[in-house]
């Protein structure tokens, strides 16, 4: 029974996820706020919603020791996993590299994650030495890590804007004001909030199929529970991708990303025991590192494009993502 509920919230992302996809692509366009800005934090902030649930519900529901371990490795693990959705969308398109037609723009989003990975991976590891550095319960690495992301969430917002109205100056007033988009807002919220909902419930039937396995929180909130939450921002990518919208599908998992990590300082306000990076496995180091690796990966294939595939069917970037995601789950699943 517990299979079919899972395979039931996979079908019903998938058709409001495509959706949804299509709606805030047309918003994108008539707003004049672009796809990287919509993609970012509009289909970001939807697609990690399951996470983020998933992530409180740990910390605060359960009452076993571990928990703040599947917590955040729901969190670190998603980020590693969405990253790795790059190469499927590689595979998918054919006319060159996917990373060849996003805009070079997508550089800010993925250096913010790779500064925001940094923090988390010192955090975790100097934890005995940092345990003294919070406020009240509050980890002090937290608190910086989301203002450093509401902090960047902004300057690029403002880049974006300043970007699409050089481009088109009385397009956005003119937009915004237009029946057209007023329509498309509510059908955008209903197929975003089947998406969370059926995101959520996959993350709890997630959870119970984990507990089934009986296998360290740390590795399977990192690996098993993070693919199952990460479903929203798989469809949705893909979706984006046969749209053609590449902007759209690469800044909803760089944005999705950024507020898996920035979750985590609203699960150290709902984790009252202590800061919640002194109360959890080194191992979650290592994913951070990771999302960090495969984060420069996508910068060095943003700056630095080429008209082929380096192996016909994916690019050079393809086997390198792979490659640290399974040395990754393979680092954890021995830590255990």
């Amino acid at each position: 029974m517990v299979w079919f509920k899972f395979l039931l919230c996979i079908v019903i992302i998938l058709f409001a996820g495509t959706k949804t996809t299509r709606y805030a692509d047309i918003i994108a366009g008539r707003t004049g706020l672009g796809r990287i800005w919509i993609g970012m934090l509009l289909l970001g902030i939807v697609t990690s919603a399951p996470e983020l649930i998933t992530g409180i519900s740990s910390v605060t529901l359960v009452g076993e020791a571990g928990v703040p371990d599947l917590g955040l490795g729901t969190l670190l693990g998603s980020c590693i996993y969405n990253i790795s959705v790059l190469v499927v969308l590689d595979a998918i398109y054919r006319n060159g590299p996917v990373l060849n037609q996003a805009s070079r723009r997508q550089i800010a989003s993925a250096g913010l994650g790779i500064l925001l990975f940094a923090i988390v991976a010192a955090g975790v590891y100097f934890s005995n030495n940092l345990s003294g550095l919070s406020l009240g319960w509050v980890g002090v690495p937290s608190i910086i890590i989301f203002v450093l992301y509401i902090l960047g969430a902004w300057w690029i917002f403002r880049s974006e804007r300043n970007f699409h109205t050089s481009l088109m100056p009385d397009a956005t007033a003119q937009a915004e004001g237009s029946p057209a988009v007023k329509w498309l807002w509510p059908k955008f919220v209903s197929g975003a909030l089947v998406v969370v909902g059926a995101g959520v419930w996959l993350a709890f039937v997630g959870d119970e199929i984990a507990e089934v396995t009986r296998w360290d929180t740390s590795f399977v909130g990192s690996l098993f529970l993070a693919i199952s939450t990460s479903v929203p921002e798989t469809v949705v990518a893909i979706s984006a991708l046969r749209l053609g919208a590449i902007d759209l599908a690469v800044a909803d998992i760089l944005g999705a990303n950024m507020l898996d990590v920035t979750y985590i300082f609203l699960l150290d306000l709902c984790y009252t025991s202590e800061p919640i990076l002194s109360s959890v496995s080194n191992a979650h180091s290592i994913t951070s590192l990771a999302a960090a690796a495969m984060s420069l990966m996508v910068i060095i294939g943003l700056r630095f494009r080429q008209k082929r595939k380096t192996f016909v069917v994916v690019s050079w970037y393809g086997p390198l993502l792979v490659g640290i995601y399974i040395f990754a789950a393979y680092m954890l699943f021995t830590s255990v």
